[in-house]
């Protein structure tokens, strides 16, 4: 064997083992615990980015580095690995089992299909309207976490109806006949085992419908192995699973409760500025809601031009004949909406279950009037959104789903128990435990770049740029927010740049709102990579995404959320808290010294 093949099957041993050896100097020379940490965060996005280890080995990371390093004991970097995310992700995990369990995703999945069409441009906008709706009231987490397994449900149903629509055509020129498209028993080769939809999602088909035509070439899904029926399939499953993971986090730019960070801003805000009585739900709500219009129509102008081009010519087509095979798939796609017959009173319970968890986090604390929490104002910031998750979580192991009998040696049949909605074994099965790991890691990371100073040293570096002109310190300060939350959880980037940026700007005599806003809302474009943010990894769990496709769509996807936000510091949110002026609610004068 060559020593260039050698070099080819151990390159991701060699990829870990000299970025280690290479990025070791940084501490050894420098010897602090800034240093320290900057080189764990180096090691650990080489990896990431690479994947030379699976993403959750790598996550684990700084639980091993942090205490070898004297940064954090092992017992915090511990408890950094389970948060009040984590109990928010269980409750939302037990939704979506029940909801995939009685197919109530594959109903709401071709109902959908119906009302839209089977077009993958006017499809994927559909759903990132409707994701970014949900995530203005929800977390965007919850919100592409239920998400997911419908859009899931769509891609597979369009995928199998174009299938089976081929396959016909081509047995009717043949005359033969295809037994291998029974698509709703076949869709995801077996439609019974309810795991393998969610975590391998569209794989290929087996049966004879991927054979006939030589212009069909199977796709291989380096996730799980198996083949999509074309590349197109592919790049659509692609498009639409990162059309999800973005929209849930644009949407939650528009609302101040959409998002952790809108809140910590808030609260720092009105705590350090308290004359000040300009940001509430509803001048926020007018503030963003533009712009998070303007990115999410961009951003799925740039993925759908990226994955499947972008056809204005075809596109200007809806509404008008469609062609047969688009009218094959439609009927194809009302068949199995039928075979699903009337709803089921599983169904019906798990859509109330839904309902009622998605107004208990809206009518929590909605910011424009008072919430039920207040019913708990002894014990304020005590419940949560994984409050609620939780308690709806636990009803769907309690309310009954159907009786259970057993026949009686006299021939009786009786009931002797009952099956819950949901049992605990099937939720294992469903609980994403990576991508839980994934997370956790991402938090220890962050929690180690505050405890060694690292945070501070990085935000420190912010002070030179009070000699630039305004809008050159917003344009750097996005940037570098929208730069180090890719590598650092948000609440993690905003909670240090906040106490920075402020100072710096009653420094130089700007409005705060000029540089905070815009920094607060950047500090959601975390698009690049799986562990940015929560949305993120969760659609990657699915398998149809490598790093590689994040992190090319995801680039295009932060440079509009900067333009756009930079467009609208400089137009319709001038007026709104006029910006051009030194406000009376700021200290003439900062008394603190500069970081």
């Amino acid at each position: 064997m060559k020593f260039s093949s050698y070099i080819l099957v151990y390159r991701r041993f060699l990829l870990v083992v000299f970025t280690l050896l290479i990025l070791l100097p940084l501490p050894l020379i420098l010897r602090t615990k800034e240093a320290e940490c900057a080189y764990i965060l180096f090691v650990i996005a080489t990896f990431w980015l690479t994947e030379a280890l699976p993403l959750s080995v790598t996550a684990l990371l700084p639980g091993l580095m942090l205490p070898i390093f004297g940064i954090m004991p092992s017992k915090k970097v511990a408890s950094a690995y389970f948060k009040d995310f984590h109990l928010l992700l269980i409750g939302v995990i037990c939704l979506a089992t029940s909801i995939e369990k009685w197919n109530l995703h594959k109903r709401i999945a071709l109902r959908m299909v119906m009302m839209v069409g089977v077009n993958p441009a006017w499809l994927t906008l559909g759903f990132m309207s409707s994701t970014a709706f949900l995530s203005m009231w929800l977390s965007n987490t919850s919100t592409a976490a239920m998400v997911m397994p419908i859009m899931e449900a769509v891609a597979q149903q369009i995928i199998s109806a174009e299938a089976e629509v081929e396959a016909t055509q081509m047995t009717y020129i043949s005359g033969s006949t295809n037994y291998g498209l029974e698509t709703d028993e076949n869709v995801n080769g077996h439609e019974t085992s309810e795991r393998k939809e969610k975590t391998k999602p569209v794989p290929g088909y087996s049966n004879d419908a991927g054979k006939i035509s030589s212009k069909m070439e199977p796709e291989k899904n380096s996730g799980t192995g198996n083949k999509y029926r074309t590349k197109k399939d592919h790049m659509m499953c692609k498009l639409m699973c990162l059309c999800i993971a973005y929209s849930s986090t644009i949407g939650g730019l528009t609302t101040i409760t959409g998002t952790s960070t809108n809140l910590i801003f808030a609260e720092h805000f009105n705590m350090r500025y308290p004359d000040c009585h300009c940001i509430n739900f509803g001048s926020w709500f007018l503030m963003s809601f533009p712009a998070a219009i303007i990115i999410l129509l961009l951003s799925w102008i740039w993925l759908q031009w990226l994955f499947l081009g972008f056809n204005f010519k075809e596109m200007a087509q809806c509404g008008k004949t469609a062609t047969a095979k688009q009218k094959a798939c439609a009927e194809v796609i009302k068949q199995e909406y039928q075979k699903l017959g009337p709803i089921k009173y599983q169904e019906i319970v798990t859509l109330v279950l839904f309902i009622v968890m998605a107004l208990l986090w809206f009518t929590r604390d909605p910011g424009f009037v008072s919430g039920w929490s207040v019913l708990f104002s002894e014990y304020p910031g005590f419940a949560t959104d994984a409050t609620v998750a939780l308690l709806v979580g636990l009803l769907f192991f309690l309310i009954p789903a159907k009786r259970l009998t057993k026949t009686i040696p006299t021939g009786e049949t009786v009931a002797f128990d009952y099956s819950p909605l949901i049992t605990w074994k099937e939720f294992q099965s469903f609980m994403p435990w990576d991508i839980a790991i994934l997370v956790g890691g991402g938090f220890a990371l962050a929690d180690g770049c505050e405890e060694s100073g690292l945070s501070k040293w990085i935000g420190n570096k912010l002070s030179p740029l009070g000699s630039l002109p305004v809008w050159l310190i917003i344009l750097i300060s996005s940037l570098l927010v929208t730069s180090l939350t890719e590598v650092a959880s948000n609440p993690a980037t905003i909670t240090l740049l906040l106490p920075i940026l402020s100072p710096l700007a009653e420094a130089i005599q700007v409005n705060p709102l000029y540089i905070l806003l815009p920094s607060t809302l950047c500090t959601s474009f975390a698009f690049l990579l799986p562990v940015a943010n929560p949305p993120n990894a969760i659609v990657f769990s699915y398998g149809h995404l490598k790093v590689t496709d994040m992190v090319k769509a995801g680039l295009g996807v932060n440079i509009v959320g900067v333009a756009v936000v930079m467009l609208g510091m400089f137009t319709w949110i001038v007026p709104m808290f006029d910006l051009h002026t030194y406000p009376s609610w700021a200290p003439a004068v900062s008394n603190e010294t500069m970081p």
